[in-house]
């Protein structure tokens, strides 16, 4: 008899994307018990090794979010204690989760992005970096925190990077603003997946309300573009995700400039080693569109959990 595979499902944290990441978590949790696996709900805290140590799980699924759990940190805790884990390891997080390395990345194998500075929030405060209009955003956060979008009759730049209380680094990224369609598409080990666009509702952009609030956004799967722009955004989703090393599933974004002709430019904007896994997630509607569902997807990344990714 096969012995019943045990599933710590690594959730929560103390950052910022906490409460995406304890619905990802949960939702992960009872589709791996629906598909038999004995699971553990470990919503995470600075003793996790000591509480990984104890429990020896023979996969970690990651459900984090954001800064420690994305960024290379819990993977390389993994590594030391030995557990397989899902999703990208300590290189391809760290990585990815850079904004301006993963650029410089992605740039070098073909992908195209978009031209960008680095900057101190001060300076930015008193004047315009670059002609707007433009985009600031930190350079190691997700889900949109702390993005700016400054439009092309804004005379100031945002006063907000003046605050005392402001609560990313000083440092930030400063890039050209694409305007046009926000497309998306998922990568699972080297296969992508179909391509949606998504559409903010109510919203300016896809912040964190457009990307975890119900009703937040449209979803149009699949994306309706001209079949050469489908298979681009595929291709290069493959690309993005194998130059940066990436394991398990990924997600790339993209922004669509479209002309009347179909045609147009079509610019990476960041890749997603950890996507969201919520009931208004991408992924997961992607994969059912392929025909996987969401007790297929989770348990084929759990099946395919190593170290050393």
């Amino acid at each position: 008899m096969t012995k019943q595979k045990h599933v710590a499902v690594l959730m929560g944290g103390w950052v910022n994307e906490r409460p995406v990441s304890l619905s990802s978590g949960e939702g992960c949790a009872k589709a791996l018990e629906k598909g038999g696996y004995k699971v553990t709900r470990v919503d995470v805290g600075r003793n996790i090794a000591a509480v990984l140590a104890d429990l020896r799980p023979d996969v970690a699924f990651n459900a984090l979010h954001g800064p420690f759990g994305e960024d290379g940190c819990i993977q390389g805790i993994l590594e030391v204690l030995e557990i397989p884990y899902t999703h990208s390891g300590v290189m391809a997080s760290a990585l990815a989760m850079n904004k301006v390395k993963a650029k410089a990345v992605m740039a070098a194998a073909g992908v195209p992005v978009t031209e960008h500075l680095i900057v101190n929030r001060h300076q930015v405060g008193r004047e315009h970096p670059m002609k707007p209009p433009y985009v600031i955003k930190p350079i190691n956060e997700g889900s949109s925190f702390g993005v700016l979008i400054v439009k092309e009759d804004q005379e100031y730049p945002p006063q907000e990077l003046t605050r005392p209380d402001w609560p990313y680094p000083d440092e930030l990224m400063c890039e050209k603003f694409i305007s046009g369609r926000e497309l998306t598409c998922g990568v699972m080990g080297d296969r992508a997946l179909g391509v949606i666009e998504v559409v903010p509702t109510g919203h300016s952009f896809y912040d964190f309300d457009a990307k975890y609030a119900e009703g937040g956004s449209k979803h149009i799967l699949p994306a309706k573009t001209s079949p050469f722009v489908y298979q681009e955004i595929q291709k290069l989703s493959v690309k993005a995700h194998q130059a940066l090393g990436c394991r398990g599933v990924s997600r790339a974004d993209f922004r669509f400039d479209e002309k009347e002709d179909g045609t147009g430019t079509l610019i990476c904007l960041e890749v997603n080693t950890q996507p969201g896994m919520t009931p208004t997630s991408l992924v997961p509607e992607m994969a059912e569109h392929e025909g996987m569902s969401y007790v297929d997807l989770v348990s084929w990344m759990v099946e395919e959990a190593s170290c050393c990714r």
